[in-house]
């Protein structure tokens, strides 16, 4: 295989001008490229982002309309394959990812260029109870979807994926392209075979003091996730002969323990 070459990929809608401009440039600070996908924003933080970086190191794409965090990362995908890029390290525009992972992020890929790397979040005393103990049903069902293949965690958002197998499961499925996207490209990536390594990494939530804001909706999202994992559990019934049959991932054994 040839060397990976790696983009860093921020989705952002309406995350404030201060703040996205924050993310990015620390993510600039640890990266050689950035290719920032403005999914339909109408507060204007994306104005001037350009002149963060020079272009060769910082692309901004913009969607004419909100379409969700699932199709701003697939066409920040297409985009990045068309400029020859092999992986995209995908990370939120509104500080919770530390930039500061992104080289253990690609020093392990350099040894494993077939695997996908998965953050593993360690919560401070700023993470919401609420999504920390909500996000476990979502994670148990994950797990048995895929038979345990490796998914530590299946809503956190900073991870390190191969983007061809990624767009391949991108067509299988006319989903995941909101919230719904990092859990259901977990377990379509397990389904695909392609290994999975999980990185322990902190997460901070900002306060609004500190320009934090939030996409998450309680209901309509955990309504989105439910009917997800109800579909996949039918996808898991007609592949389960070929995921026993398989076994486990090959470098499962790669991941820390709790």
């Amino acid at each position: 295989m040839s060397e990976p070459r790696v983009i860093i990929l921020i989705p952002s809608y309406n995350t404030g001008r201060e703040l996205l401009r924050a993310t990015v440039s620390a993510a600039l600070s640890h990266a050689g490229q950035v290719l920032v996908v403005v999914d339909g924003s109408t507060d204007g933080s994306d104005h001037g982002l350009e002149d963060l970086a020079p272009a060769q190191r910082l692309s901004v794409h913009r969607l004419p309309k909100n379409a969700g965090k699932g199709s701003a990362v697939k066409a920040g995908l297409e985009h990045a394959r068309q400029l020859g890029f092999t992986h995209a390290l995908c990370m939120d525009a509104d500080g919770q990812h530390p930039a500061n992972a992104i080289p253990e992020f690609t020093r392990i890929l350099q040894n494993h260029p077939t695997a996908a790397i998965f953050g593993r979040p360690v919560f401070d005393a700023s993470a919401p109870a609420l999504r920390v103990e909500g996000r476990k049903v979502s994670n148990f069902c994950a797990n048995l979807e895929t038979l345990g293949w490796g998914v530590d965690d299946s809503l956190f958002g900073m991870r390190l994926y191969p983007i061809q197998p990624l767009l391949e499961a991108f067509e299988e499925t006319r989903f995941a392209r909101r919230f719904d996207f990092d859990p259901e490209m977990a377990v379509r990536l397990a389904w695909k075979g392609i290994p999975i390594i999980n990185l322990p990494t902190p997460v901070r939530y900002l306060d609004p003091a500190e320009g934090g804001v939030s996409q998450f909706r309680y209901l309509r999202d955990n309504t989105l996730l439910t009917g997800m994992h109800l579909r996949l559990f039918g996808g898991f019934l007609i592949r389960l002969p070929w995921l026993i049959l398989r076994g486990q991932n090959p470098l499962l054994h790669l991941s820390p323990p709790h």
